[in-house]
């Protein structure tokens, strides 16, 4: 049954995400739920599904949307661009508070935001978050949002064969905090190998490697166990146990 729909005249709807519920002790089935979606035109908007109705467009990117995501507390808005550019927008304010040019030039595949403990990796913020684009690259970031901070805390560049010119037709490049794992990333992508890698913030170094049967193109990690879920370009779904 259809709920709600939303839709934006001439233009595509690239990314979307759920805002996160706030921590409480007794949850609030009140609270407005919120969608966040990247367009084609770089515009994000937010909509609420409760009130059905847009609450907010922001233009933070000249190109379109590749990515977009929630920091974890819902404070923040982070999106990505076809262009490379990763903007941090206030949902409050409307305002545009970080634009991050590291990846300028390869499309953003994902944006994904965990919590953090201050006493973590050595770095002071309550949140991590990464980026990857198509080019192969991660970067991790260290981030309080109240106190206007952003640190770039680690930079990944995975190694692989001579390809086509255009990243298009490359599988695309997945990263994802392994939330059994603290201080770990799971990376998938073209490469020199069909694996996953997982890599220790905290060492600086690939801790292990897991066989994969082609390249991945999409990944997604298990919030309760040690498996993650894998597709590939054949139609298989695969579900993958990831031993310590």
């Amino acid at each position: 049954e259809l709920v709600v729909q939303f839709q934006v005249l001439n233009q595509s709807c690239q990314c979307l995400a759920w805002k996160p519920r706030p921590v409480e002790v007794w949850p609030c089935p009140s609270k407005s739920q919120h969608v966040v979606a990247g367009y084609s035109d770089g515009t994000v908007r937010v909509f609420s599904v409760s009130r059905t109705e847009m609450e907010l467009k922001m233009h933070p990117h000249a190109a379109a949307l590749t990515a977009v995501t929630y920091s974890t507390d819902g404070e923040m808005i982070l999106s990505g661009g076809k262009d490379g550019i990763v903007a941090v927008s206030s949902p409050r304010t409307g305002i545009t508070i970080h634009v991050l040019a590291d990846h300028k030039g390869s499309p953003i595949t994902v944006l994904q935001c965990t919590r953090k403990q201050y006493h973590e990796l050595g770095v002071a913020g309550g949140e991590l978050w990464l980026a990857a684009s198509s080019d192969r690259r991660v970067s991790v970031w260290a981030s309080d949002w109240l106190q206007d901070k952003c640190e770039l805390l680690d930079w990944l560049s995975f190694p692989a064969p001579a390809g086509p010119e255009s990243l298009d037709s490359l599988p695309p490049s997945l990263a994802a905090f392994c939330p059994w794992e603290h201080g770990v990333l799971v990376y998938v992508g073209f490469g020199l190998q069909k694996e996953a890698l997982f890599y220790s913030l905290r060492k600086k170094q690939v801790l292990r490697k897991i066989s994969l049967p082609a390249f991945a193109t999409s990944l997604s990690l298990s919030p309760a166990a040690p498996f993650m879920a894998l597709g590939f370009g054949d139609r298989l779904l695969r579900l993958q146990p990831c031993p310590a």
